[in-house]
């Protein structure tokens, strides 16, 4: 679960993370007021997305114009341009051409700033260790610095037998080119970065950048956190931040269901039961030249409800031309799913090719269900032969 740059930095404060000063606001009244609040000469106002590159990126109805955030230096200025962004689309490299509406800023107060770096806590999969990340090239995205000047990039791994240690903070504070006081600043703020990503159980807490002032101090001057979806019942607080109107809605409906489901955007929907199968189901698509539609993973022990669920998610995207179920029955019966593809086409009256392919237990029943079923369903014996079936039916509907 992903949430908000203020939400984050209001989290990182209470853990005793150095953030500039700012509030929320949802309207340029409010703005305004939150810039008064804190008083001047300058101001941030930031539109409030869940997606990267805001500054350097343009709203839909102003192509040319200024980015999603700006530097500015009176309250009237701060009021005018809150009033320019929100409720308009702001398109990032990362949201894509549809891009996404802003319905909340941040006002934040100005920051004198000497000096730009990058910070990062993640799980690094290969040692199993939580991993700080550090880069003197703070402002930029880490990936673009790991491909064009990875020397300039520092790993340290926080053993969790131990936490996290002074050596490990000055190691990292001496590899970003601090010294004097800012050492022991850098020192408490990693720790306290730490503890926050350790105790609220994060998947990502991005500083980005994290910047030293002129007089010396750190701070976070953007925040990115996510967290693990499956440790959110134990934080209820955190939970509660989540904002569902920055989510696609599709994804929430499949949540209800326990689905594991993300659009994508091809035109052949997929059905499939366990991850690594839907992936490979996904690759052959592409092999044979189309391009498939979502990840919908249904699960080893997923309902006749469940199925008939993800058949009607697939459907509900435009963009579906023909489906593809691909089931290996272990824990999952090919007759359930059988019978809840029977029950969701005929439910949403069935109008695009459906190619199905069950193998596993129960296999004969469910193919004498579909076969009895009476609907223009095409069965297939193997993975390879259901790929070149559907992507066959599609193409010939489109011709």
């Amino acid at each position: 679960m992903n949430i908000h740059e203020y939400q984050a930095k209001d989290l990182l404060r209470g853990y005793g993370v150095a953030v500039p000063r700012g509030g929320v606001a949802f309207t340029p009244e409010e703005a305004a007021s939150v810039a008064r609040e804190l008083g001047g000469p300058v101001w941030v106002v930031k539109s409030q997305i869940h997606a990267g590159g805001r500054g350097a990126g343009r709203f839909q109805d102003n192509p040319g114009g200024k980015g999603g955030v700006r530097v500015v230096k009176s309250v009237e200025e701060v009021s005018s341009n809150a009033a320019e962004m929100l409720n308009h689309v702001l398109v990032t490299k990362q949201t894509g051409p549809s891009g996404k509406e802003v319905k909340r800023l941040y006002v934040e107060e100005g920051a004198d700033i000497k000096r730009e770096l990058y910070l990062g806590l993640l799980i690094d999969r290969a040692t199993g260790r939580v991993t700080i990340i550090a880069s003197t090239e703070g402002g930029m995205e880490i990936e673009e610095v790991a491909h064009n000047t990875p020397e300039k990039i520092v790993k340290v791994a926080v053993d969790p037998a131990t936490g996290i240690q002074g050596y490990h903070t000055r190691k990292v504070a001496f590899a970003l080119g601090l010294e004097g006081k800012q050492v022991g600043a850098a020192a408490k703020f990693i720790q306290a970065a730490y503890k926050a990503f350790v105790e609220l159980d994060c998947a990502i807490v991005e500083i980005n950048p994290l910047i030293v002032t002129g007089s010396g101090d750190i701070l976070a001057l953007d925040a990115k956190m996510s967290f693990d979806d499956n440790a959110l019942f134990r934080h209820k607080d955190v939970a509660a931040l989540r904002d569902e109107a920055e989510e696609d809605p599709a994804e929430i409906e499949a949540a209800k269901h326990e689905l594991n489901y993300v659009k994508l955007d091809g035109n052949i929907g997929c059905m499939v039961n366990g991850a690594g199968l839907a992936m490979a189901t996904m690759d052959i698509i592409k092999l044979y030249g189309a391009e498939p539609a979502n990840f919908l993973d249904v699960g080893g022990g997923a309902t006749k409800e469940r199925v008939t669920a993800a058949f009607k998610l697939i459907l509900s995207d435009s963009a579906v031309e023909g489906i593809l179920v691909n089931i290996f029955g272990g824990i999952m019966r090919c007759d359930v799913i059988a019978e809840g593809v029977v029950a969701a086409a005929r439910d949403v009256k069935l109008h695009v090719p459906l190619v199905v392919r069950l193998e596993g237990t129960n296999v004969a029943l469910g193919k004498k269900i579909l076969a009895e079923s009476g609907l223009p369903i095409l069965s297939a014996d193997n993975l390879d032969d259901a790929a070149k079936k559907i992507v066959a039916a599609v193409k010939k509907e489109a011709a």
